[in-house]
């Protein structure tokens, strides 16, 4: 899911991996802030 995420809303191409990561880290935060 994160990879098609990636790929269709950020269009990087070769640089898919660069998506994913900040996509993730969003994530992350995301939920933390929700956890607190």
């Amino acid at each position: 899911m994160g990879a098609e995420v990636g790929g269709a809303g950020y269009g990087y191409g070769g640089n898919n991996a660069a998506a994913i990561l900040v996509l993730f880290i969003l994530l992350v935060i995301i939920t933390v802030a929700f956890a607190w």
